[in-house]
C-alpha cells in the first residue's frame, strides 16, 4: 500500500506553527479567567493583552517556522526532535493575520519562529512580515516581534522600528546554567547582549522608548535555583528597563531524557508549575508592591516555598511589623499586611480622607482575604 504526505497548505501550517507558538508565553499571561489564552477552532492560540491605555486586545500568535538549527535541551522543537516541519512565508503570515483582523476575531500580533538558517536569517523574514503589515496594509495597532538569539543589531533596531513591543527570553539565570541545555548558544553574546542593547535603545528619550521589552525563564529545565531566578529578574527590572518577565514551567517529556530527572512525572509536573505560580507572585510584589529582591525569603535549598506565598512568608518573618494600624500606616506599609492588595489599599486611604475606618468591609473586602488581612490590622 502506497501512503501519499501531501504538502501542508497555508491553513493546514498555521494550525502546526500556532499551536507550536504556545510555549512562549512573553506576551500575555494573567490572573484572570478572562486573560488566559484559548485556542479557536481553527488550532490558532490567542492571547488577550493588557494595553498601555489600560484595555485589553487579543493576539494573532504564530511561528514563522518551527524549523530550527538550534539544541536547546528543553525545547521540542530543538533540531534532534522528530517532528512534522514547516515554514510560513512573510505573504502567507502576513494575509492570514489580516483575514483574521478583518473578520474582527483578532487585534494584534505577536509573530516568533524558531531559529532556521542564521538568526539575522530569521530576522530578516520576522521582520519583514511587519513591513508587509505596517506597509501595504497600514496596520497602526500592536505587533509583538520575538527576538532571535543572536541577532545582530541592525537586525534588532528594524525590528524596534516595526513593533510595538518585542522579546528575547533569557531562558535562564546566568551562562552556567544555559550550558547545561545548549552547546550552541553564548549565553553573554546571543542572550544578555542583545538585551542591553535593546534595553539601551528603549530608554526613557531614546528613539525606541515607546517599544516594550519582556523576557521569558524556562523554569526547572536547568536545575536553577528560585533565588537565582529570582536575583536575575531583579536585575532585569532595576538595570535593563525590562517591561514584563514570564516563567514557563518546564514540562517533563517535552525535551531531551537527560534533564527530565528522577522523580515522577507527576509530581515534577506538578512542583514546577507551584514554583511557576510562586515566581509570578514574586513578580508581582516587585512591580506593585514594592518589595526588593531582599524581601524575598527562601529555604534552605534557595527555593521559594510550595505551602505559602512570599508575602505571608514575608510578614511570618516580620512580627513586629504587626498587628499595623490601618489608619494610620502608609501605603507602602499597607500593601504589605498579607490579603491586602493595590486596590484595596487605595480604598483604605480614599476612606481615611473622609474619616477613620471602622472596618475592613468598607473597604470591600470579603471572604478569605477579608479573614487573612483583619489578624494584622488594629483599628
Amino acid at each position: 500500500m502506497v501512503s501519499i504526505v501531501s504538502r501542508p497548505d497555508t491553513h493546514a501550517k498555521l494550525q502546526m506553527l500556532s499551536s507550536d507558538a504556545q510555549y512562549d508565553l512573553a506576551c500575555a499571561c494573567g490572573s484572570k479567567k478572562e486573560e488566559h489564552r484559548r485556542r479557536t477552532p481553527q488550532g490558532k492560540w490567542i492571547y488577550p493583552v493588557t494595553l498601555p491605555n489600560g484595555g485589553t486586545s487579543v493576539l494573532f500568535k504564530t511561528l514563522l517556522s518551527n524549523v530550527c538549527v538550534n539544541d536547546c535541551k528543553y525545547c521540542p522543537l530543538r533540531q534532534q526532535s522528530d517532528i512534522r516541519r514547516c515554514s510560513l512565508s512573510p505573504d502567507e503570515t502576513a494575509s492570514s493575520f489580516m483575514d483574521y483582523l478583518r473578520a474582527g476575531e483578532v487585534h494584534g500580533l505577536f509573530l516568533s519562529s524558531a531559529t532556521f538558517g542564521s538568526p539575522d536569517t530569521t530576522m530578516d523574514r520576522l521582520n519583514s512580515v511587519a513591513k508587509i503589515i505596517r506597509g501595504k496594509h497600514r496596520f497602526r495597532g500592536y505587533i509583538h516581534l520575538k527576538i532571535i538569539p543572536g541577532s545582530s543589531p541592525a537586525a534588532i533596531e528594524e525590528a524596534l522600528s516595526l513593533a510595538s513591543a518585542v522579546s528575547l527570553n533569557i531562558e535562564t539565570p546566568g551562562k552556567q546554567n544555559l550550558a547545561k541545555l545548549s552547546a550552541k548558544k553564548d549565553y553573554i553574546r546571543d542572550i544578555i547582549e542583545p538585551i542591553k542593547l535593546i534595553s539601551n535603545l528603549t530608554a526613557k528619550g531614546e528613539k525606541y522608548a515607546n517599544v516594550k521589552q519582556t523576557t521569558q525563564f524556562i523554569v526547572g529545565a536547568a536545575g536553577e535555583s528560585d533565588r537565582q531566578i529570582v536575583k536575575y529578574t531583579a536585575a532585569l527590572y532595576n538595570r535593563l528597563n525590562m517591561h514584563r518577565v514570564y516563567f514557563s514551567a518546564y514540562q517533563k517529556g517535552l525535551g531531551d531524557p537527560s534533564i527530565d530527572g528522577e522523580r515522577a512525572a507527576d509530581e515534577q509536573s506538578s512542583n514546577s508549575f507551584i514554583r511557576e505560580h510562586r515566581l509570578y507572585q514574586v513578580d508581582f510584589l516587585m512591580r506593585k508592591y514594592h518589595f526588593d529582591e531582599s524581601d524575598v525569603f527562601f529555604d534552605d535549598n534557595e527555593n521559594l516555598s510550595l505551602e505559602l506565598d512570599p508575602k505571608q512568608v514575608w510578614a511570618n518573618r516580620h512580627p513586629e511589623f504587626f498587628p499595623m494600624n490601618v489608619n494610620k500606616a502608609s501605603k507602602l506599609e499597607l500593601l504589605r499586611v498579607p490579603g491586602l492588595g493595590p486596590i484595596t489599599v487605595n480604598r483604605i486611604l480614599e476612606i481615611r480622607e473622609m474619616g477613620k475606618l471602622r472596618y475592613l468591609g468598607d473597604a470591600g473586602m470579603a471572604g478569605v482575604r477579608l479573614n487573612k488581612a483583619q489578624n494584622y490590622l488594629v483599628f
